[in-house]
């Protein structure tokens, strides 16, 4: 734990940093705990299928990126567009057929 202390011969407003030793508190163990389960993640993926996978991997050519980022646009653009038809329905169409529904 780190803690604030008065350097000693120097003027009382500079202060200098004092370790202090303490047991390790929940915190810690908790923090550990998940550093631990993280890096045994890693562990498994470089030694599972997974590692193959990426082993056999290569960088595409610009060809292939031109092709994939086109088909990821247009499916951005059909995603964005049904989005905004239904903002467009629940603007304009569905507040009039519960009006209607419900008579008011």
């Amino acid at each position: 734990m780190l803690k604030w202390a008065p350097s000693v011969g120097r003027a009382p407003k500079v202060l200098a940093m004092a370790i202090e030793t303490s047991q390790k508190g929940p915190i810690e163990t908790r923090v550990q705990s998940w550093q631990d389960e993280i890096e045994g993640r890693v562990r498994r993926l470089q030694t599972g299928s997974t590692a193959r996978i990426l082993k056999m991997a290569k960088k595409p050519s610009k060809m292939e990126f031109r092709q994939t980022v086109i088909v990821c646009g247009i499916g951005m653009f059909v995603l964005g567009m049904i989005g905004f038809l239904v903002l467009a329905l629940m603007d304009n169409v569905l507040p009039v057929f519960f009006n209607w529904l419900t008579g008011s």
